[in-house]
């Protein structure tokens, strides 16, 4: 089950499969695919999962079983490819909101985010060679341009399994919190950056532009009415 909330501009996708550690299954990759489609307009998106013990554990083996050609792994693989695909390009930024144990797919689906905030006692690994398999969401490539090449390949390469504390470190997760704070502080963060100004940020921060066009993005704010009004609460406090 997919859930999906709509808040003064921020969209949160819950992944709420208690039962299989919110591990994805077909279905869940059906109803994720409709949860993003209905977060189109959003200005921020953010990415949980439902309890404590998981964010997302994975691909639900006991489902994914089934597939037992090529033909079906690569299709299931695209698939999912493609809905990470989707939660990286979303135009405003995305964070992923680490309620629990981000593992194999789990891990590829948090990197897929802008911003991973983490609550402390969670843990993240691209630990596919345990199964003999390597990350096919997208999830290696993402995690290379996180921590360099080297590291990332000895992380998925072993399968290493990190604390947040350590993911933090490593410039795996950006935000470790204390568990008790953790489920309002990562929606504050989340509502405070479903703005169009963070939007433009995410643009600037995540691809080259061409410094016209940097400047056009920063005149379109300047002239807003939302600029003027806030310039106008800092200007009168030196009065």
């Amino acid at each position: 089950m997919v859930e999906l909330e709509l808040e003064d501009g921020l969209a949160v996708v819950t992944i709420d499969r208690p039962h299989a550690r919110n591990a994805i299954d077909l279905g869940t990759m059906g109803e994720l695919e409709k949860a993003l489609d209905a977060a189109e307009g959003a200005s921020a998106l953010a990415v949980t999962g439902a309890d404590e013990k998981a964010f997302v554990s994975g691909g639900d083996l006991k489902e994914l079983a089934r597939l037992r050609t090529e033909a079906e792994a690569s299709g299931m693989a695209l698939r999912m490819r493609t809905l990470c695909d989707r939660i990286a390009a979303f135009p405003g930024p995305v964070v992923a909101a680490l309620n629990g144990h981000a593992l194999g797919g789990g891990a590829e689906m948090a990197v897929a985010a802008d911003i991973r905030i983490a609550a402390d006692d969670i843990r993240i690994g691209f630990n596919q060679t345990k199964l003999a398999i390597v990350p096919a969401w997208g999830g290696a490539e993402r995690l290379a341009r996180l921590v360099g090449p080297g590291r990332a390949l000895l992380l998925a390469g072993t399968g290493s399994v990190l604390e947040a504390a350590e993911a933090e470190r490593l410039g795996l997760i950006d935000v470790v919190l204390p568990r008790a704070e953790f489920g309002d502080a990562w929606r504050e963060t989340a509502r405070a950056l479903a703005t169009a100004q963070a939007r433009e940020i995410k643009n600037l921060t995540t691809r080259t532009r061409p410094a016209r066009e940097a400047a056009a993005a920063f005149a379109r704010l300047w002239v807003a009415r939302e600029h003027w009004e806030a310039a106008e609460r800092v200007m009168s406090r030196g009065k």
